[in-house]
C-alpha cells in the first residue's frame, strides 16, 4: 500500500446523502476477479445522467470526494472502495461514514475524513472553484481562503495510512519477532515444529 500522508487538488462537490455501495460500484460489476478496470463501473447510474459531476473535465482526475452523511451505506462489498481507488479517489470528506465502508477504505489506503456539515457546505463551495488538501501530519483539511478544518481519525489507521502498512505490511514488519517466535517453539516443543524441523534437526 502507498503511504498516504497528504492529499490535496481538485474536488468532486457532490454532497449527496445517503449512497450506498451499489451505486459507488453496480452489483454486476463484482463478476471481476481484479480490481483494475473497476473505475469504470463507478458511479455508473449518475454517470448515465447528463452533465453529471464524474464526468465533468472541471473536476477530471480529482483525488478527493465531497459526500454526504452516511457514505458507503448498503453492502459489504470491497469493490466500492476498489472502484472509488481505481478511479484515482485517495481520500473521502463527509459527515458520517458506514463502519463497514470506512474499514474497506482504509485497508485499500483511502482516507475517509469525518467533518461537520457545515464545514462540508463550505468545502463543496470551495470545491467549486479551487483544490482542497488534507493533511495527516496536521490532521486538518484547508483551502486556499484560509479554511481550516480539524478531523480526527484512529491512530493506528492514521499510523498505517502514512506508513502505507496494510495487513501483510503490518505482518511484514514483525517478521523478526514472527522468526524468533517459531525458532524458540521449536526448540521447546519440537513435536509443534511438525516436519520441517526435523528435517533439519
Amino acid at each position: 500500500m502507498k503511504p498516504v500522508t497528504h492529499v490535496s487538488g481538485r474536488a468532486y462537490p457532490w454532497g449527496a446523502k445517503n449512497i450506498d455501495t451499489d451505486v459507488i460500484i453496480p452489483a454486476h460489476w463484482l463478476k471481476t476477479v481484479t480490481r483494475e478496470g473497476l473505475g469504470k463501473g463507478a458511479f455508473e447510474t449518475v454517470r448515465a445522467e447528463s452533465g453529471n459531476i464524474f464526468d465533468d473535465p472541471r473536476y477530471a482526475g480529482a483525488p478527493v470526494l465531497i459526500a454526504g452523511d452516511n457514505f458507503g451505506c448498503g453492502s459489504s462489498r470491497e469493490h466500492a472502495a476498489w472502484a472509488l481507488a481505481d478511479m484515482g479517489i485517495s481520500a473521502v470528506i463527509a459527515p458520517s461514514f458506514s463502519d463497514i465502508f470506512s474499514g474497506n477504505a482504509f485497508k485499500n489506503g483511502i482516507v475517509t475524513v469525518v467533518l461537520p456539515q457545515d464545514a462540508i457546505d463550505r468545502l463543496i463551495e470551495v470545491a467549486k472553484t479551487d483544490a482542497v488538501s488534507i493533511d495527516l501530519e496536521t490532521m486538518t483539511v484547508t483551502t486556499p481562503f484560509q479554511d481550516r478544518f480539524p478531523f480526527a481519525l484512529d491512530p493506528f489507521r492514521r499510523q498505517c495510512l502514512m506508513e502505507g502498512l496494510d495487513e501483510i505490511g503490518l505482518t511484514l514488519a514483525r517478521d523478526t519477532a514472527i522468526s524468533g517466535y517459531e525458532a524458540g517453539l521449536a526448540e521447546s516443543r519440537p513435536w509443534m515444529a511438525g516436519e520441517r524441523f526435523h528435517a533439519s534437526a
